[in-house]
């Protein structure tokens, strides 16, 4: 069954989490731009449940010495890969999720205005998994169906010295080969 977006902006199929941390997007700000992140909580552990609860504002500072320098922090996505190809969204793509930060692509600031974000269960040096490339394909397939997207990017495109995601382990060949592959 072929995954679709509702007119709220929620995929069919995902696993719905809801986060607080999101506002309203500008007033006719249009969806231009897929933003691919990686996160792992704590950096390369995989699996838990340490991202959810970033995303929630429910991690508890305490379980590891990591978490400390993430108290008071307040970021979501849209959605989330895990390592197994499960899709978990956490903000309606109708809403601004704060995903991208300080960010400007192609001159234009404020990328969480006019973007999806999509975070990768994983780090810069680990390969991606292929159910992570399949779904990933997708969700991309779906969201462009729904919106213009004409553009993808790495969170270290639009935030260039300051991040470094999805990092040179994620494969953009194998990526665009998947997006390309009839389904």
């Amino acid at each position: 069954m072929p995954l679709t977006i509702d007119e709220q902006g929620v995929a069919s199929g995902a696993r719905f989490i809801a986060s607080p941390n999101f506002d309203a997007r500008p007033i006719g700000a249009a969806l231009t731009l897929l933003v691919l992140h990686n996160i792992s909580l704590p950096p390369g552990i995989f699996g838990g449940q340490a991202v959810i609860e970033l995303f929630t504002n429910t991690l508890d500072h305490r379980a590891h010495p990591y978490f400390d320098g993430l108290r008071g922090l307040r970021v979501s996505t849209h959605f989330l890969i895990r390592r197994d190809g499960e899709l978990i969204q956490l903000v309606a793509c109708t809403r601004r999720a704060w995903h991208a930060g300080s960010s400007q692509w192609r001159g234009r600031p404020r990328c969480n205005d006019f973007s999806v974000g999509v975070e990768l269960e994983g780090s810069d040096v680990l390969s991606y998994e292929p159910p992570q490339y399949l779904q990933l394909a997708r969700l991309t397939r779906a969201l462009r169906a729904r919106y213009p997207l004409p553009e993808i990017a790495g969170h270290s495109d639009i935030s260039p010295g300051r991040k470094s995601d999805p990092g040179p382990s994620f494969d953009w060949a194998r990526y665009r080969a998947d997006l390309a592959a009839p389904h």
